[in-house]
């Protein structure tokens, strides 16, 4: 055979060699004649869009309005949690934290097998994966070959010759702990200038944290310059998709860990380059979308911008690429346990309302968090509150919660004026109801467990897997919380029958209706008593927390010691919880407390020890 022949052949003998590659990847034969974009990830901590290029006049914020300009800034964008490690779970799975067990803050439960992280897909697609450098992502035994670099030094400029690259920078300048710093003389941005939230006394110690916050959103903006410069100067930025957005609201009071604007509305801007246009969600560069948006969807976008098939099992939804979905109605938030303290919220969200159903509304907004009272603007509030000095509006976060909240966030921004028995509102009301259950119902949310009951429940599988089992009907289990929720004194004894049913979950919200009743649970007095057995902890604890609530500490308080030996954890974390709540202060339960406070696996436990600090030197 001729030279000449032989060359005619090679293109055919390569294609056959790499055929396995492409298999690899997943990639239809096209695909991979297609120009791959770099893509920059560029992650800003706690913050909300108090941006310039959002309107906001208070903002100092050059290089992110100028991004805006050259890009596309999403109008109505969300975190899907309210506080950094279930987002972070969240946006690096494409799955909602709280469909896999993972919406505790900080609780590292195991990943199905099914679940895959971002990087694996890129990384199979050939791009040079690098996150510089913050993980958090909430599950436990993160492969440490998860990144070809995840340091405080990873690096896109480390690939191999035109290899694309995802590259991820994430900084803590804007993150809630630059309010923890001392007071270092006056902001630069004028504190008397700050337009506080009508939820909020007026204070100096809470303008000041407001004013100091502003100049580290413009300390943020000019890190966010020096990426986008280091860009230019690498000659990349023609071929490289930025994207920017921060991982969740925030920081001041009421906003971080909240499901409100404050604490899930992003900003978020994607700058495409003029040879991707074909990606633009608008006819022109410097344009705004109004589309939906939730950090959910990141993972499918991305597979979508790179042409990787995307898995039916994600959460999220595409809103850029040949995968593109139609844009959606609502978006959707979720509050578990937030360091120390257990609550359970989820939210919807469309273009104009928001509604919150508040599955523990017997406990205050304002529970204390050791992290949270760090800022100075917490005490104040909290101190103007015990003073008297707050209106009705500022008080409501220090008391407990409604079981629905709805807000026209159109024309109340603030989000002050619950709508939710409002008659006008009914439909409305009716409409974010429903849809929140059928969220709930499609995601199969694990929130419903509580943490204390994984192990018991799960039986050595994920959650992730345990809930699309088949074990845990989720619309028995939704329609006994929601009896729960809207419990009345006629709902005691169908609440009180559940209290003994085989299912350890329905016989806990059955005694978390009961709980919620309080003083009107009277007629469920012997069932409780009876339940105080119960082989569930989290099922004994609460009901030992309605029976003391109810006046009888002889019979509660014993089951409340026992949970507090318990080797779990978060069992011990509800006990306390239960004895903060309730204001249990005798004796033995106190020297209780202060052996667990002194126990060597209380030190290593932050929310152990925070919370028994707390009950300790409470007021």
């Amino acid at each position: 055979m001729k030279k000449s022949d032989c060359r005619k052949f090679l293109p055919v003998v390569m294609i056959c060699c790499c055929w396995p590659v492409l298999m690899q990847a997943r990639q239809p034969e096209s695909a991979a004649k297609e120009a791959l974009p770099n893509i920059l990830w560029l992650t800003s901590e706690d913050n909300s869009p108090l941006l310039g290029c959002y309107g906001d006049a208070m903002a100092t914020t050059p290089n992110l309005d100028r991004l805006a300009g050259e890009g596309f800034l999403y109008t109505h964008a969300y975190a899907n949690a309210p506080v950094c490690a279930p987002s972070r779970n969240t946006i690096i799975t494409g799955v909602y934290a709280c469909a896999a067990g993972n919406d505790g803050m900080r609780s590292y439960y195991p990943k199905s097998d099914m679940v895959r992280l971002l990087p694996e897909y890129l990384r199979e697609r050939g791009y040079y994966c690098t996150n510089n450098s913050k993980q958090d992502y909430n599950i436990a035994d993160v492969k440490k070959d998860l990144w070809n670099e995840s340091s405080n030094t990873a690096h896109y400029k480390n690939r191999r010759p035109g290899q694309p690259f995802f590259a991820v920078f994430n900084t803590l300048i804007s993150h809630e702990s630059c309010l923890h710093k001392p007071d270092s003389g006056r902001p630069k941005h004028d504190p008397d200038k700050v337009k506080l939230p009508p939820y909020q006394p007026d204070t100096r110690a809470i303008r000041t944290d407001w004013a100091r916050y502003y100049d580290y959103i413009e300390k943020m903006d000019a890190w966010v310059g020096e990426k986008l410069q280091e860009l230019e100067a690498a000659g990349l930025a023609e071929n490289t998709i930025v994207i920017y957005y921060g991982d969740h609201g925030g920081v001041l009071p009421r906003s971080k860990r909240y499901v409100y604007e404050t604490g899930t509305r992003i900003p978020f801007i994607i700058r495409i380059p003029e040879q991707f246009k074909k990606l633009y969600p608008a006819a022109t560069a410097g344009s705004k979308v109004n589309r939906l948006v939730s950090l959910v969807d990141l993972v499918p976008t991305l597979l979508s911008i790179c042409n990787i098939p995307v898995p039916s099992y994600l959460q999220g939804h595409a809103f850029l690429g040949k995968q593109k979905s139609p844009d959606p109605q609502y978006a959707y938030m979720f509050r578990g346990r937030m360091d120390e303290r257990i609550d359970m919220s989820r939210a919807v969200r469309d273009h104009r309302y928001r509604y919150i159903r508040n599955y523990m509304p017997y406990r205050i907004y304002a529970q204390h968090i050791d992290y949270l009272w760090k800022a100075a603007a917490m005490r104040s509030w909290e101190e103007e509150y015990w003073q008297g000095r707050c209106n009705e509006v500022q008080s409501r976060f220090f008391r407990a919660k409604p079981v629905e909240e709805l807000y026209d966030t159109e024309k109340d921004p603030w989000e002050v004026r619950n709508l939710a028995d409002d008659p006008a509102f009914k439909n409305v009301l009716l409409r974010m109801r429903t849809e929140n259950t059928r969220w709930m119902k499609e995601i199969k949310d694990a929130g419903f467990i509580p943490e204390g009951m994984i192990k018991a429940i799960t039986k050595g599988m994920t959650v992730y897997d345990y809930m699309r089992s088949g074990a845990q009907p989720m619309d028995q289990l939704i329609a006994v919380s929601d009896l729960a929720g809207f419990a009345t004194i006629k709902d005691i004894p169908g609440l009180s029958k559940y209290l003994s049913d085989p299912d350890m979950l329905l016989r806990y919200w059955a005694a978390n209706g009961l709980l919620q009743l309080g003083e009107k649970a009277r007629g469920a007095l012997p069932a409780l008593k009876r339940s105080l057995t119960d082989a569930s902890p989290d099922v004994a604890i609460t009901v030992a927390e309605t029976l003391y609530r109810l006046g009888d500490k002889k019979a509660s308080e014993p089951v409340l010691l026992v949970a507090l030996n318990n080797p779990d954890i978060m069992v011990q974390v509800h006990a306390l919880n239960a004895i903060d709540n309730s204001c249990v202060r005798n004796g033995q339960v106190r020297k209780a407390v202060t052996a667990l406070a002194g126990e060597p696996a209380a030190k290593k436990n932050e929310y152990i020890s925070n919370i028994t600090k707390w009950i300790l030197n409470k007021p």
